[in-house]
């Protein structure tokens, strides 16, 4: 399979199994992938690591696999956590609120005050929704 087509497999169980190898900091072997993703056969989880290694996606290394190409969209990798982007801007527009709440605050409150308020405040609402569909989708 090309590797342009890689992102067509990303679905379902391999899926998961990617997304298990990408947060491992260490060479995953077929009996403990099967094990952490309760899979019914060792057969199951070597279709799909075959699957991956196809789409040169996985390598193979002494027997355990790791991950040779990153597909990360929705999410950054940092150590062994895949956090969503949305957090960063999410987290960025919360400080601007609170700093435009307490520093910024005018001694006569007009509407463009109220106004900007309340778009950031929508804001960092929306950010933080994304934030959660993210994380509990599991996209990346």
């Amino acid at each position: 399979m090309p590797a342009d087509g890689s992102k067509e497999i990303l679905k379902g169980t391999t899926l998961a199994v990617y997304r298990f190898l990408l947060k491992s900091s260490k060479p995953v072997g077929i009996r403990e992938l099967q094990r952490a993703l309760k899979m019914s056969s060792p057969s199951v989880a070597t279709y799909h690591l075959s699957k991956l290694e196809d789409a040169g996606l996985l390598k193979r290394e002494a027997g355990n696999y790791t991950v040779a190409k990153y597909l990360l969209e929705n999410s950054v990798k940092i150590s062994r956590f895949l956090v969503p982007r949305y957090l960063f801007y999410a987290v960025f527009a919360a400080v601007v609120l609170v700093l435009e709440l307490t520093f910024m605050r005018p001694a006569f409150v007009s509407r463009e005050y109220v106004f900007s308020t309340a778009a950031i405040a929508v804001l960092v609402f929306f950010l933080c929704y994304e934030t959660a569909k993210t994380w509990r989708r599991g996209s990346l």
